[in-house]
């Protein structure tokens, strides 16, 4: 794999992982996201796997948008 490829879905992860812990996530935070997985050009099967995961858990409600600080 990709050395480039891999720290990608590192930092598409690390972001994600946060607004799980948090319960929150800003409009920044999920521009990164989607920059992050789009950066390529492609968005592969981790990478939409990853999105759905944070669509589903924004969608319950378990992730909601907040201001920035």
């Amino acid at each position: 794999m990709e050395h480039k490829k891999l720290e990608e879905w590192h930092k598409l992860r690390e972001i994600i992982d946060k607004a799980i812990e948090d319960h929150t996530i800003t409009r920044e935070d999920y521009d990164r996201i989607i920059n992050a997985a789009t950066a390529d050009g492609v968005i592969d099967n981790y990478e939409q796997s990853l999105l759905a995961e944070l669509h589903d858990m924004i969608h319950d409600g378990s992730i909601k948008f907040r201001q920035k600080k």
